[in-house]
């Protein structure tokens, strides 16, 4: 394979330096690459003009629709990418983590930017914040997308989640990318992207491509642009000490190194169903991509009356995995990624001997399936034990990035967790308990070390997704040694790609400028009830205040009966004297919006189609038999949501007799658009 990269519309091969990557199983020449001879200010300037230009015309739905058809379009194409994984020394399963995995996020992104976006292309945050007595004065919040480019940087071990992964949320806020595959897995990368370009899904820009080096790309950067990276400390270290990164406050998202940790309970004793989920899970993350996740456990707790039992039960199941060809049915670990990443392993795992005893494993004496274990990159899966884990360093400081754990005892809780923290900063830790003190004792105690917290018991273990698997709607990142970053997280990740700006201005402006009403904002009177008015006639501010209406005791009684609800403040005058809130009986809460849905509901059919819910109800007021109400119903936001209807919010205030507010609450309703 000759590996191209893809930018301003072209695939181009401009470098002369020639990189041969070679296969982790065979140690064969599988691709060639070139790096360098790009013109990167070129490259930015493509992205920000051409592609973000065309991303900010869509509203957030229109670009989740893009993502949507992009994870279907790949779905179907698929083979090839876990054929060429194979080279990689991935297992079907470990190219399943990666391709499915990847693949599954646009889904998910794709979902959640129709379900939980709006059809617009910013976002509010928050209300209106008033900011002058009179009422003419205000301000809010509004998110806008960033005027510049995302630039991903990608480790080796999952070339296509790792692509993916990033790029959802960043489409979806409305930022171009430029992405840069690890080298060593770029072939992987390289179909994947040929793949989205042979689509013609995306618009042009909108997702560039880099192989081999970025060259002077970071000379480029400007204030609008943003830099997520995964890969080594040391690395980004580099990356963030570029002076244009401080210079013009480049956002710099990193996600590295990590020592994660599995805490055995001491609840969990061996013969539990957790001590069993224990040792199946270091098992797994030991094997699983040969151990090479940024999420995998590399340290694994016990309590030291158990460790024995720990590493005899770890013994007995590593004995059984096929290490060899990925290809061959049946083998549970390939190698790792390549010749330099297995000396690397090699070499750190030399520094952790000096705290730690091999236990299980020989790199010098193993079994490979189906490949020579000198040409290809294997490692066989090594157990290490840390016997006085108080006072070492290196186990709680140095990561070999491969099929590499070490188990350590602690002596209760306490230390458990002192341990757990020693790490530094973590992506992820799992205890294994079914004692929910001990949970809240850990989770509280090493939660501020940890982007993610996996408790794992007998009840949960079915559906769990295990400890190395960051998940889309949850955040993957962690702080200190892992990076200090966050990614993914559902709607969160967005953030990154946008901006939050303080809007002021009066009322009537803000509500003209975010197409959102709030109260002290024009309000609009038409002669018609705005339930007649279809979707595209309907304006913001269009507001319909009813007759008011006398709420009897024979009602109150009446509702209560009917609905079973006889809570005493509706039914017993004497039980609520000295009552903090009500001085006699009150009209039920729902029985006021029964009533409000009568005053300002239109009956006949027309262009409302269905209520489908109500948002921030609020009762700011009780109102006594006697009293009578009226409503004020103003149209608030509205979106189309496809080519049938659209989505109309209504701003709904339920009023006294005497002008006092006794409960406001937003309707959300279905209306038609015209034919």
């Amino acid at each position: 394979m000759k590996l191209e990269s893809h930018v301003q519309g072209r695939w181009c091969a401009p470098g002369a330096d020639r990189i041969e990557i070679r296969s982790a199983v065979t140690g064969d020449v599988v691709a060639e690459a070139t790096s360098g001879g790009l013109d990167m200010a070129a490259v930015l300037a493509f992205g920000r003009g051409t592609g973000g230009t065309a991303l900010r015309r869509l509203t957030f739905h229109q670009r989740a629709d893009l993502l949507k058809k992009l994870a279907q379009h790949l779905t179907e194409r698929k083979d090839e990418l876990y054929r060429l994984s194979l080279h990689a020394g991935a297992t079907r399963g470990d190219a399943a983590i990666d391709i499915e995995g990847g693949i599954g996020t646009l889904f998910v992104y794709a979902g959640k930017g129709r379900r939980e976006l709006p059809n617009s292309s910013f976002l509010l945050d928050g209300g209106v914040e008033p900011l002058g007595k009179g009422g003419s004065f205000a301000g809010r919040h509004i998110v806008t997308p960033l005027h510049g480019v995302a630039v991903h940087i990608n480790a080796f071990n999952f070339p296509c989640w790792g692509l993916l992964e990033k790029f959802a949320p960043a489409l979806l806020a409305g930022a171009p990318v430029v992405t840069k595959p690890a080298t060593v897995t770029a072939y992987v990368a390289h179909a994947l992207m040929r793949l989205i370009v042979d689509s013609k899904i995306l618009p042009e820009g909108v997702l560039q491509f880099v192989v081999g080096s970025t060259g002077d790309l970071f000379d480029h950067l400007t204030c609008q642009d943003v830099v997520a990276f995964t890969g080594s400390a040391a690395t980004s270290e580099t990356l963030q000490r570029h002076p244009m990164i401080a210079r013009n406050a480049v956002r710099f998202i990193a996600e590295r190194d990590s020592l994660n940790a599995a805490i055995l309970a001491p609840d969990a004793t061996p013969g539990t169903a957790e001590f069993d989920l224990f040792i199946k899970e270091i098992v797994r993350e030991m094997t699983v991509k040969a151990g090479q996740k940024c999420t995998a456990i590399r340290r694994a707790l016990a309590p030291n009356e158990y460790v024995g039992a720990v590493i005899e039960a770890l013994r007995s199941r590593l004995g059984a995995v096929r290490i060899g060809n990925p290809a061959i049915e049946g083998v549970r670990m390939g190698p790792l990624v390549g010749l330099d990443q297995r000396r690397d392993v090699l070499a750190h795992v030399a520094q952790l001997r000096s705290e730690a005893e091999l236990t299980f494993g020989d790199p010098d004496n193993f079994t490979v399936e189906g490949a020579d274990a000198g040409r290809g990159a294997f490692v066989p899966p090594l157990l290490l034990h840390c016997a006085d884990a108080q006072t070492a360093s290196k186990v709680h400081a140095i990561e070999a990035f491969g099929p590499v754990a070490t188990v350590m005892g602690y002596d209760g809780i306490g230390q458990a967790v002192a341990l757990a923290n020693r790490g530094g900063g973590s992506l992820v830790a799992s205890l294994f308990t079914h004692d929910a003190t001990t949970a809240r004792d850990v989770v509280f105690g090493i939660g501020a070390f940890h982007g993610r917290l996996l408790v794992v018991d007998r009840d949960c273990a079915s559906e769990s997704t295990g400890h190395g698997s960051p998940m889309p709607h949850l955040v993957h990142g962690g702080p200190g040694r892992a990076g200090g970053g966050e990614e993914l997280g559902g709607i969160r990740s967005l953030a990154h790609y946008m901006q939050r700006t303080a809007l002021q201005g009066s009322p009537a402006l803000l509500a003209a400028v975010t197409g959102s009403w709030s109260k002290g904002a024009p309000e609009v009177t038409m002669e018609r009830h705005p339930f007649r008015y279809g979707f595209d006639d309907l304006a913001i501010g269009q507001t319909f205040l009813s007759a008011e209406r006398s709420i009897s005791l024979e009602d109150i009684e009446h509702f209560a009966h009917f609905t079973g609800d006889t809570f005493y403040a509706h039914m017993d005058e004497e039980a609520t004297r000295g009552h903090p809130f009500f001085t006699g009986r009150v009209a039920h809460g729902y029985l006021l919006l029964s009533f409000a849905a009568g005053l300002f509901v239109d009956p006949d059919p027309g262009p409302v189609l269905a209520n489908y819910g109500l948002d921030s109800l609020r009762f700011t007021r009780p109102v006594r038999p006697g009293e009578s109400i009226k409503v004020r119903l103003t149209a608030k936001e509205k979106a189309p949501r496809n080519a049938q209807y659209g989505e109309v919010r209504w701003d709904v205030e339920i009023i006294t007799g005497t002008g006092e507010t006794a409960a406001t609450y937003e309707l959300l309703t279905m209306n038609a658009l015209r034919a």
